[in-house]
């Protein structure tokens, strides 16, 4: 059974809980359109959240990878379109650490495309009644970091990839289990469809 790999975050900026670190350990070895998820949590912190994902990534062989992150001011489920390479943190990681206009990674490219499909996904939440949208960017914290992080992981390789990231049940209409259902539909959506499709029908990233 192939697997899929789905992290999120411990809590951080002071918050007593994350749920995108929960909805990963609420998932973690149930199985969605045959394909098993390994739910996992990564630190908050520059540099160490990246070490934590790619040693997941080589110990679980994933065909997919799925990371979650919190955006509280956000009142929607919302896949990320492109990772950035650059740190620019308006307060520090939950290790103090604190960067300004650094890279990601040196010498890499600007950005990386999500290789999700996240209009299908949106689409899908939506036809659900789940509020959801593309968002055009994933910040300058630790969520870019990994995004930006991972899809250089999985630059030369066939493993898909990408972002989401998901509003907080206390400053919105959302509570967990929501949250948890609507990942469900978003992972499935990943897995079903490889290609993503523009409203009028040709394919996009």
């Amino acid at each position: 059974m192939k697997t899929v790999l789905l992290t999120g975050f411990e809590p951080f900026g002071g918050d007593d809980s994350n749920p995108s670190g929960e909805i990963a350990r609420l998932l973690d070895g149930t199985v969605i359109a045959n394909h098993r998820i390994t739910g996992l949590e990564l630190a908050c912190e520059f540099g160490k959240s990246l070490r934590q994902l790619r040693a997941h990534i080589t110990r679980t062989e994933p065909s997919l990878v799925i990371c979650l992150g919190l955006a509280s001011g956000r009142p929607a489920i919302t896949p990320e379109r492109v990772a950035i390479n650059i740190d620019d943190a308006r307060i520090p990681d939950n290790a103090g650490r604190q960067p300004v206009d650094k890279p990601v990674v040196r010498n890499g490219p600007a950005a990386y495309w999500s290789t999700l499909p996240i209009k299908a996904i949106v689409a899908a939440l939506s036809e659900q009644g789940i509020a959801a949208q593309v968002s055009q960017t994933a910040g300058t914290f630790v969520c870019n970091h990994v995004f930006y992080g991972l899809m250089h992981e999985l630059a030369d390789t066939s493993i898909r990839g990408g972002f989401i990231h998901v509003p907080a049940p206390w400053n919105s209409s959302f509570t967990l289990d929501q949250l948890v259902a609507a990942i469900r539909i978003a992972i499935e959506t990943a897995i079903r469809i490889k290609c993503d499709k523009r409203e009028t029908g040709g394919a996009t990233h």
